[in-house]
């Protein structure tokens, strides 16, 4: 068979040199009729042959009966049936021959490409670190981490939360807000239970969070990851730039991280956009609004009535609280960085500490427990009594000589 180098070599002799086809076939040691196809063809020489019968050529009608009825049966379970006909080919000539047939029998589906105006949305997700996180104490605890991504200038934001309870993943929504510097008009999520209330609308808490903000909101049909692709493949960026190769000492090391690491990559050219994000923010920071002064209040807030042993359960930790505060009732902040109580009618703080991640711990403040030392001494030793001294005279009279 003619080779590529000998059929370009022949081609060449003959455009090129001007050489005969019988001066070509002496130079090259091919007969003239090999010189002439090769001057025909304007395609390098290929090797065929022709193909053999398959084994599953028996049974493709049977595939196709089957992909008919479910066009999603696994190739496993289709291998199975059809060993029960007589196949005895491999998985790969049936993996092979699935992949071009089983589209046939599929509804097809087609994406549009999406072009995204300056400041008009911002995609939200939720990611979760494949190692957990140190919180202190030696322990460690599974974190999520809210990302989100503005669509034309592709600039990202993350905050680390440790639950997908409504308050925590909204103070995740603003602090990403807080660190893109400005609103965009709507926020992307998918049907995050926290979130979304069913039917496209949201949970009382988004929905306050987006009026107090004000934003609006779209939420993504079920099983449509690509309504947020943006987001999507900035998650696996974290996974395999963010994430391999860090050590963490705890959740503001990890936030302090990933920070910097946002900034970082938004410094980068995205081939995407052609085009640098960071370079990008600020034109899309002049398309946006500002963010509001000050920003909504997210810290939980719940009414309790100090109880005897004055102590605040949160998130299986207990914190001390003023003791001389017992059986009022208090107003209770907690944050993603501190708890802070007050005296519900006065306003008297009677607890501030600083929020732990940790569990089964117990925090007591040194002022609250001098004060329960003091009261419980009192308690102790009981009520003064002053006990009259009368002159022994007095009984002398009474007694009888």
């Amino acid at each position: 068979m003619l080779g590529v180098e000998q059929w370009a070599e022949i081609r060449r002799m003959h455009e090129v040199e001007g050489l005969s086809i019988r001066e070509i076939a002496r130079r090259s040691g091919r007969d003239r009729n090999t010189v002439r196809a090769a001057l025909r063809s304007d395609r390098p020489p290929r090797y065929r042959r022709s193909p053999g019968p398959s084994k599953l050529d028996p049974f493709k009608d049977e595939i196709g009966r089957l992909l008919e009825e479910d066009p999603r049966l696994p190739g496993r379970r289709i291998r199975e049936l059809i060993a029960e006909d007589g196949y005895e080919g491999s998985k790969t000539i049936l993996d092979d021959h699935l992949r071009e047939v089983r589209p046939l029998h599929l509804r097809p589906r087609t994406y549009q490409r999406t072009s995204y105006r300056p400041g008009e949305l911002a995609q939200f997700d939720l990611w979760r670190p494949a190692r957990e996180i140190p919180v202190g104490h030696g322990q460690t605890r599974p974190g999520l981490v809210v990302t989100c991504v503005l669509g034309w200038s592709r600039a990202a934001a993350s905050a680390l939360v440790f639950s997908n309870q409504a308050p925590d993943l909204i103070w995740g929504i603003a602090r990403c807000l807080a660190f893109l510097g400005a609103l965009p008009q709507k926020l992307v999520w998918d049907r995050e239970g926290a979130l979304h209330a069913g039917g496209g609308r949201p949970t009382e808490e988004f929905a306050a969070l987006c009026g107090a903000l004000p934003v609006g909101w779209i939420f993504c049909e079920p099983r449509d990851p690509q309504a947020k692709g943006i987001v999507e493949r900035h998650q696996g960026f974290l996974e395999t730039n963010f994430e391999p190769g860090r050590a963490f000492a705890g959740p503001e090391h990890f936030q302090a991280e990933l920070d910097a690491w946002e900034r970082r990559v938004a410094g980068r050219l995205l081939r995407t956009i052609r085009a640098r994000p960071a370079e990008r923010l600020g034109e899309e920071r002049g398309r946006m609004r500002p963010l509001p002064e000050p920003m909504p209040d997210l810290d939980r807030r719940l009414v309790i009535r100090v109880p005897p042993q004055p102590y605040l359960r949160w998130d299986r930790n207990d914190y001390s609280l003023d003791p001389r505060f017992a059986g009022r009732r208090a107003e209770v902040r907690i944050g993603q960085t501190e708890i802070v109580a007050r005296a519900l009618d006065s306003g008297e703080p009677i607890g501030h500490h600083r929020r732990s991640f940790a569990k089964g711990l117990t925090f007591t403040d040194p002022a609250h427990q001098a004060l329960l030392d003091r009261l419980r001494g009192g308690r102790r030793r009981g009520p003064r009594v002053e006990v009259e001294t009368r002159p022994l005279a007095r009984y002398d009279a009474l007694i009888p000589a």
